[in-house]
């Protein structure tokens, strides 16, 4: 059976997706329902669990670990894969303070490391780290004495070591302590499973070996972030998953509940959610491994998004579930409970978000080079070598050498393309930006291409394909019309079989460019009779018939890209249906596009970070403006990092149709939320033109950026596709 598009984790390679598939099984066949629901009711969160010696003997606590200390040296992200799994299972106990303690003591290093990481990793000593306290210190002969306490550690009930910030004087140092040399102290926490503790201090001697001078506290927090954040991931995957197969079969008023729109909507936002925060957890994980200049950046995002995630989605699924999720026998509480357990943790959310917008105003910047494999260099080569000729050319000769030569559209097959694979299409967008080539825009050309190339005649594709590919063909749409919007299976649009062709009337909306296009797709009714879907043909249209009206529509900002087009007997010949009469509806469905490697760019027409950031620096900001522009930031970074996930699943071979429904979505909005931002704070030289205040075209982006979540499937479309294709909600009912 096919893995659900909400099932397919943190990993975007296979080993990572067998590990996952195998933590996995462990906690379906290990954490049972009988386990979790003795612990829940006993409330003895600090006592080992049943399960804690098999988990040890799947040698996860030591994932991260390099193996010089035991471990098995495959980084954070793997560490993260397997955390995703286990929190879809309500497992308790030690492992993921024990996990935390083992990473931030391998990243201080020396004589504590050495002595305490091994046991940690083999599962002999648990441990648990306070990430804020009120415990202070004074030196004395080289040691160090400590006083004070922490509330709120996470695992410190159970914990044999325990590391601890101190504040020596002006200085915060990090300590690992014994817990015998602590009195600890299990605190009622709202997690039912996992305990969190108070360490008390009075008068601790801790000598030279035990105080972790190569610690900051940026970089505990880091960790904290990738550990606890990678738990809430697996709290986000079961909430969406639960609460989808509860829309799915609870049947309300005579159908599946999940076939309301208010209710498919709220999963497909869960949904969303779910792969937002493992994009940006995913980040951070992938750029602490890497050692990025700016990891902590990126940990600080997913700080930011994570565990409110978690939270947020755990509340929807309770609501998805109405009654029976409020009660004490179902797991959905115990989940939610987990969720907020985390993001306690984690820390209040404005000093998290205040973190995210220091490092953004401060002009940190976070890498999105993919990690290739090595044949990559191979490609690079000679596609590096074609273009370096290409870019010699002058401009007239370039269109010509990069349509013939197959360069716009790689992904298609020779000669109109490259027959380029996912890695080659990514080569060759590095090495054209980095040539410096300027690429024609195709726009609506670029579907045409795809279907004629898929399903047109040697002549088609002869004199519309090639001329097209060399910028000298402007292409329109004629698909939506009034009655119909992005429903076309309902298009009323009539072609009438003549001799020789067809005779075509009928009225569409929102072309866009059809005052300026050569030549226009059109789909049209051939067989009233037939079904909805079927009885529809695929046309090409000279735009220069007889019988074409087209009527520009003027838009909110004054101009006129869209249009009215009214076909009033227009006649097309048979030699211009495209692929077989009444097959339309596949024709204009399948254009090859899913063979196209989902590279992510910015729309710059409209407000992007790049314009927040412009806008940002420099400028007095309110601490609630600072807060705002987090999120704004969080919310970009998150889309990005979408569409570097989607290429490297592409590469994997797997299908990213759905994922890329999710960046679309979000980036939909997120242009309109910065463009709002920046208005809203240049109070009225964001309305009004104000000498010396600069708006950078502010006024023209909020106008122009309210068709985003309108044109090309409206949000509410883009819901409705996210929660059926990857939920498998029902889909609505048929009216």
């Amino acid at each position: 059976m096919a893995r659900a598009a909400y099932a397919l984790g943190l990993g975007v390679g296979e080993d990572h997706r067998a590990l996952a598939d195998a933590v996995g099984g462990f906690v379906e066949r290990t954490v049972t329902a009988e386990i979790v629901r003795a612990a829940v009711e006993s409330g003895a969160t600090d006592k080992p669990v049943p399960y804690w010696d098999a988990l040890v003997e799947q040698d996860l606590l030591g994932l991260h670990i390099g193996e010089d200390r035991g471990g098995q040296g495959a980084g954070l992200l793997t560490l993260a894969v397997a955390l995703e799994a286990l929190g879809r299972g309500l497992h308790s106990g030690a492992f993921v303070p024990t996990a935390l303690a083992s990473a931030v003591l391998a990243t201080a290093g020396g004589p504590a490391a050495d002595a305490q990481v091994p046991g940690l990793v083999d599962g002999s000593r648990t441990g648990a780290v306070a990430l804020r306290g009120a415990l202070t210190g004074v030196e004395r002969d080289g040691i160090l004495i400590v006083d004070g306490h922490a509330d709120g550690v996470l695992g410190a009930d159970a914990a044999e070591v325990i590391v601890a910030p101190v504040q020596v004087g002006a200085t915060q140092r990090w300590v690992q302590f014994e817990a015998s040399e602590l009195t600890v102290t299990a605190q009622d926490g709202i997690d039912l499973l996992r305990g969190s503790g108070r360490i008390d201090a009075a008068a601790v001697e801790v000598p030279a070996a035990r105080v972790l001078d190569g610690l900051h506290a940026e970089r505990v927090r880091s960790l904290a972030a990738v550990v606890c954040g990678a738990e809430a991931v697996g709290v986000l995957s079961w909430c969406v998953s639960t609460a989808a197969e509860y829309a799915r079969t609870r049947v309300q008023f005579g159908r599946p509940i999940g076939q309301f729109q208010g209710v498919k909507h709220k999963c497909a936002h869960m949904g969303i959610a779910l792969e937002k925060a493992r994009a940006v957890l995913w980040d951070a994980a992938f750029a602490l491994d890497r050692g990025d200049d700016n990891a902590d950046y990126a940990a600080a995002i997913a700080a930011l998004v994570v565990p409110d995630a978690a939270v947020q989605v755990a509340q929807d699924c309770i609501q998805v579930h109405g009654g029976i999720g409020f009660t004490w026998e179902h797991n959905a509480h115990l989940y939610y409970r987990r969720a907020l357990a985390l993001r306690g943790a984690l820390g209040v959310r404005d000093e998290r978000a205040e973190r995210v917008a220091a490092y953004a105003l401060a002009g940190a910047t976070l890498s999105t080079e993919l990690d290739l494999p090595a044949e990559a260099e191979e490609i690079r080569a000679a596609v590096r070598a074609e273009l370096a000729g290409i870019a010699e050319l002058d401009e007239d000769d370039q269109l010509i050498a990069l349509g013939d030569g197959g360069w716009n559209l790689p992904h298609l097959p020779a000669p109109y393309g490259r027959s380029a694979g996912p890695l080659e299409q990514v080569v060759i967008a590095q090495e054209i930006k980095a040539s410096g080539i300027d690429m024609p825009q195709l726009l609506m050309g670029t579907w045409a291409v795809g279907a004629l190339v898929g399903h047109g005649d040697e002549r088609q594709k002869r004199e519309l394909v090639v001329p097209t590919l060399r910028g000298e063909v402007v292409w329109c749409q004629l698909f939506s019309e009034p009655g119909a919007g992005s429903d076309l299976a309902s298009l009323t649009t009539k072609a009438r079989k003549v001799e020789g062709g067809w005779r075509i009337s009928g009225q569409k909306i929102w072309t866009t460019v059809a005052q300026f296009a050569d030549w226009a797709m059109l789909i049209a009714r051939t067989s009233p009779d037939k079904p909805k879907h079927e009885g529809i043909t695929y046309f090409v249209l000279d735009m220069s018939t007889p019988g074409i009206t087209v009527r520009p529509l003027r838009e909110m900002t004054g101009s006129a890209l869209f249009n009215e087009v009214f076909l009033d007997d227009v006649f097309i010949p048979d030699s211009d249906v495209v692929g077989a009469v009444d097959d339309g509806w596949h024709v204009a469905r399948t254009t090859l596009a899913g063979e196209r490697v989902a590279l992510s760019q910015k729309m710059e027409a409209y407000a992007t970070d790049v314009d927040l950031l412009r806008f940002a620096r420099g400028r007095e900001l309110s601490a609630v403006a600072r807060y705002h522009l987090a999120g704004l930031v969080a919310d970009a970074r998150a889309v990005e990092v979408l569409g570097a996930r989607m290429v490297l699943r592409q590469l994997s071979g797997m299908d990213v149709s759905i994922m890329s429904s999710v960046a679309k979505l979000l980036g939909m909005g997120l242009g309109q939320a910065i463009s709002e931002y920046i208005v809203a704070e240049l109070g009225t030289a964001g309305v009004v033109s104000v000498p010396g205040e600069r708006s950078d075209h502010a006024m023209e982006q909020l106008i122009a950026g309210r068709a985003t979540t309108i044109y090309g499937g409206t949000t509410e479309v883009q819901l409705n596709v996210i929660g059926e294709r990857m939920l498998g909600l029902p889909r609505d009912a048929a009216g």
